[in-house]
């Protein structure tokens, strides 16, 4: 009888541990309310494209009908192009993805070698 005790008051602590970790969790979390790490935070899931931008600009500028916005709008055009293959726009997602095919690839060498 008193081995049921003393498991059920193992079992109690062991919960409220659980519990207690679990609030020091969440209570992180609301801490994070800071605008920096909002920010960053969204970047990992949505990644700026500045090469899009300019390059959508460009072509506006492009179409317009004044002929002095030709030449700065093919200009800005080819700035975001050099752009977008300089910085990608790779998200937290994108970096799951590689690194699922880089440990399939890693697996497949493994088998090869057995």
């Amino acid at each position: 009888m008193e081995e049921n005790y003393k498991k059920s008051i193992h079992r109690i602590k062991k919960i409220t541990e659980s519990v207690n970790r679990r609030a020091e969790i969440y209570s992180g979390i609301a801490k994070i309310d800071d605008k920096g790490t909002a920010r960053s935070m969204r970047a990992l899931q949505k990644a700026p494209s500045p090469g899009k931008k300019m390059q959508k600009i460009g072509l506006g500028l492009v179409l317009a009908p004044e002929p002095v916005t030709t030449p700065i709008g093919i200009a800005l055009m080819a700035a975001g192009k050099i752009l977008e293959k300089k910085y990608n726009s790779s998200t937290i997602i994108d970096i799951g993805h590689e690194t699922k095919n880089t440990i399939g690839s890693i697996k497949d060498i493994k088998d090869a070698i057995n």
